[in-house]
């Protein structure tokens, strides 16, 4: 971060500073740039305006689906968010199963829930760890709960890639189910693993309440994160009470809620330490839904299907559609076109981190310097997001 401009001209000599929040370089998934200005105390200035700016590195991914078949698309549609990506295939199949009247057998259906909440528990290990780490970096207790987040996400990514074969793109999910069925012993291990790891969630939630460096911190109030169309950990970390699983429910998240295991979160203070709470608590959740889909699994039958055949050339009715689904960052939207061909006439993504990234203008402002870390870091903002 380097000052690039002195506004003489303000009463309080306002200091513009550019943030490149990710490197310029073709190789990266999207950078984001912060224009900051700054007031007060040269040591620990205070951030009087913020605008986030995303910078030219566009890759053009909604062309690309319009090139690619329904098939093709589902491997391309969950490179955007590399922390959701079973989350967003997901979507997308989802949307296309919907306009074209596809049927997904039951165990399929438990296999995307117990996928789709193995990949929010690995998602909120990792941004709870890292951001716990570099909150505290000399805290012993700090340090270690870091260490164990990432020994837990290395036991889950494991469970993930014994299923789909891949460590971050798991290219599982296709029209009409799953591409493979569980392998013998996964569901036992995925509900041995869910157990073991409830404890840390619990100790992750205890550490965040208790840390009074969080409170206060790059504060969204539900008014913002209303006009900005915030979702996510982030929205209901400001008393936004909107969850997809629950308010528009997909999957086999009705059978959870009504055993009682999927609960809402949500937390009023819009801060730093209330959008960690939010992680941690939806992470014990998550952990019990991963517990209760993988003893609905039990082990692979010899006569359950796991997809439908489907024509080789998949085509959907003339017709526009819109599915949703609740990502681990937030709400990713599809909004399809078809004109009958194999492949989409017209594909629009909506991504959490997107309409997210907006909000930064409103929750930096107050915030000091010092502390814009620690405001990024708990906004869960993935680059790839925002570059698509």
């Amino acid at each position: 971060m380097s000052p690039v401009q002195i506004d003489n001209s303000s009463p309080d000599h306002q200091l513009v500073w550019t943030l490149e929040v990710d490197d310029q370089h073709p190789a990266v998934h999207g950078p984001m740039r912060l224009d900051l200005a700054v007031t007060g105390d040269q040591d620990d200035p205070v951030i009087a305006q913020a605008e986030p700016l995303i910078v030219p590195l566009h890759r053009g991914v909604e062309k690309l689906f319009e090139s690619r078949d329904y098939r093709q698309a589902l491997m391309l549609a969950d490179r955007h968010d590399w922390h959701s990506a079973f989350s967003s295939e997901l979507g997308l199949a989802l949307t296309i199963e919907a306009m074209a009247g596809i049927a997904v057998p039951q165990r399929a259906t438990w296999i995307r829930t117990a996928m789709a909440e193995l990949n929010r528990a690995i998602h909120h290990l990792r941004w709870l760890g890292e951001t716990i780490g570099e909150i505290a970096q000399t805290d012993p207790v700090a340090l270690g709960l870091r260490d164990q987040c990432r020994q837990a996400k290395e036991s889950l990514v494991w469970l993930h890639e014994a299923i789909s074969g891949g460590r971050l793109h798991p290219m599982l999910v296709v029209p009409g189910g799953v591409r493979d069925d569980a392998p013998v012993g996964w569901s036992e291990q995925l509900r041995d693993a869910a157990r073991d790891l409830a404890p840390l969630a619990q100790r992750l939630l205890d550490w965040v309440s208790t840390e009074k460096r969080l409170r206060g911190v790059a504060v969204l109030p539900f008014a913002s994160a209303m006009d900005f169309a915030a979702s996510g950990p982030v929205a209901r970390a400001s008393g936004m009470d909107l969850d997809l699983r629950f308010d528009d429910p997909y999957l086999a998240y009705p059978d959870l809620i009504d055993a009682g295991v999927l609960v809402r979160v949500t937390r009023t203070a819009g801060d730093a330490q209330a959008r960690l709470q939010v992680l941690a608590e939806e992470l014990a959740v998550s952990l019990r839904c991963i517990g209760a889909a993988a003893s609905e699994l039990g082990s692979p039958g010899d006569q359950e299907a796991v997809n439908v055949r489907l024509p080789r050339s998949l085509r959907i009715p003339e017709g526009s559609g819109y599915g949703w689904t609740e990502n681990p960052t937030g709400i990713n939207g599809w909004f399809l076109v078809s004109r009958g061909g194999p492949m989409p006439y017209r594909l629009k993504l909506r991504t959490a981190s997107f309409a997210n990234a907006q909000a930064l203008c409103q929750i930096l402002k107050g915030t000091r310097v010092s502390q814009l870390p620690l405001a990024l870091m708990t906004f869960l903002i993935v680059a790839g997001d925002l570059g698509k």
